[in-house]
């Protein structure tokens, strides 16, 4: 078994490279969450060899990037007896470890370079979205700093996204109200009131640590107008619930849209958990789509760059 994880802030994503193995497990560190555990865990399968993707040294829990970096990759080594490689921006065990900040888009677009070719890939998670320009190569910036700059990462995603920060103000029943910029509502109880996924694939925590039923999601989202669900009934928490995955799609059409034009490329390949809301912004706009559950299934898909930086060990040990 060759294995890839990709440890995130608040998911740490695993899988080999055969697609054998996959498993995805929401453990926020700002939060102390157990991840020497699960390691150790992903260590009883007796892989062959590891490689390791990071985003989770962005938390807050760190006094900065390059301490986040050093306690990350320390408790992964401390975990694994076999050969370890850690992926940075431009490929494995970068000599400046700042290379491995936030570098799990790369592993994924250097794999999709190779194996589909020219295109704009889009991978959207719980809380960011990453638009990749593919042509060779990826052309994207080195940094986060960098990428949010140019367009390359968008911080919305399809379940941990704050109401607030998507919808400013919501339309009920002829009123136009200021929604409350407090953590009432995040995406995830948008999509899950309108049904657009299941109670289990609302992975992360709730906002008030109540149940995530699709009633506790309405009543969330009245919160956000300072209402009960009795106040604006349900009819108005769908309202919000409406707006907010519109106000979300229109943000990432226009994300593809930029990038699409800037490097002319006229074909998507979508990732992720929101691969669908991809799928439905690359036909708005009128561009070919490949979402990668079509080739891989739909929980590689969703764990994509710890399958690909597997895939990438696989083929440097041939």
């Amino acid at each position: 078994m060759i294995l890839g994880i990709d440890i995130g802030g608040a998911n740490t994503k695993a899988a080999s490279s055969d697609g054998s193995f996959i498993k995805s497990i929401y453990l926020p560190l700002w939060r102390g969450a157990e991840l020497e555990g699960w390691l150790r865990r992903f260590a009883e399968l007796k892989p062959e060899a590891v490689a390791v993707v990071m985003t989770g040294e962005l938390v807050d829990c760190f006094e900065n990037k390059m301490m986040g970096i050093r306690r990350i990759k320390a408790v992964v080594e401390e975990a694994f007896k076999c050969p370890l490689l850690f992926w940075g921006v431009d490929g494995f065990d970068p000599e400046d470890i700042r290379e491995l900040s936030g570098a799990n888009w790369s592993a994924s677009a250097n794999f999709i370079a190779h194996e589909i070719g020219d295109c704009l890939f889009v991978d959207m998670g719980s809380t960011t979205i990453d638009l990749i320009p593919i042509k060779g190569t990826y052309l994207a910036s080195r940094t986060d700093f960098l990428r949010l700059a140019n367009g390359e990462l968008v911080y919305t995603g399809l379940l941990r996204t704050c109401l607030g920060n998507l919808l400013p103000f919501a339309r009920i029943k002829g009123n136009v109200v200021r929604t409350s910029p407090e953590l009432f509502a995040i995406a995830a109880d948008a999509y899950l009131a309108l049904q657009e996924i299941s109670l289990e694939e609302y992975s992360c925590d709730t906002p008030d640590g109540a149940g995530k039923d699709r009633t506790s999601a309405l009543r969330r989202l009245a919160r956000c107008v300072c209402a009960d669900l009795e106040e604006i009934g349900e009819e108005g928490a769908l309202a919000i619930a409406d707006q907010v995955c519109d106000q979300q799609f229109r943000l990432i059409v226009d994300a593809i849209h930029y990038q699409a034009n800037k490097h002319n490329l006229s074909r998507i390949v979508a990732a992720g958990i929101g691969e669908r809301v991809i799928s439905r912004a690359a036909r708005f706009l009128g561009m070919g789509i490949l979402g990668l559950s079509e080739i891989y299934g739909r929980n590689i898909s969703e764990i994509f760059p710890a399958f690909a930086v597997a895939k990438q060990l696989e083929m440097s040990m041939v």
